[in-house]
């Protein structure tokens, strides 16, 4: 494996590909593939959520599908620490337990592996963006329903203006990110 150097001064922002009116008109889509398809900034990335996750001293890494995976993974890894994926209902085989929450447009539902988590287990949230935070919020209380204690939420990318920072701290969950873009 190579191990490509700390690149602290690298501008992540400018790695993040803009795309106008997607998936609908008046939408900027902050597009992470050109990020993680940069070698120097996919690794810069990882480098920078692990050295913030460390500092929470987490058992696992929780992962929120779908891009959440390619930075959880990655941290897990670099912290030396096991990786719990968090899918959308019914993606995982086995016995699993869930959280329903509201989204902008109706209800979804999210899932864990009974037993992959349990009371005590200090854990930190990853996702790649930030949006209203709803997410993310299911995610901790899944957490906390049996028994983690939710160290902080970590992502990629914030876009403050749609609220969900305040949400997260709202609720008591430290939340940090990467880049922040103004807009939608």
């Amino acid at each position: 494996m190579i191990a490509l150097p700390p690149q602290p001064d690298l501008d992540l922002a400018s790695l993040v590909r803009t795309i106008p009116d997607f998936p609908k008109r008046g939408i900027q889509f902050r597009d992470i593939t050109t990020l993680i398809g940069d070698a120097a900034g996919f690794s810069e990335s990882v480098r920078r959520l692990a050295a913030r996750a460390a500092a929470y001293r987490p058992d696992f890494i929780v992962a929120v599908e779908a891009r959440g995976f390619l930075f959880g993974a990655a941290m897990a890894t670099a912290l030396g620490i096991g990786l719990v994926p968090v899918r959308k209902a019914g993606k995982l085989p086995g016995v699993t337990i869930g959280v329903d929450y509201e989204l902008e447009y109706g209800t979804d539902r999210l899932e864990l592996h009974e037993g992959a988590i349990l009371p005590g287990h200090r854990v930190v949230l990853v996702d790649d963006l930030l949006a209203t935070g709803g997410t993310i919020l299911a995610t901790a209380a899944l957490m906390r329903s049996v028994g983690a204690e939710v160290a902080a939420a970590l992502f990629v990318i914030d876009l403050p203006d749609l609220g969900g920072s305040q949400r997260l701290e709202a609720a008591g969950l430290a939340c940090e990110t990467l880049i922040a873009f103004d807009g939608d």
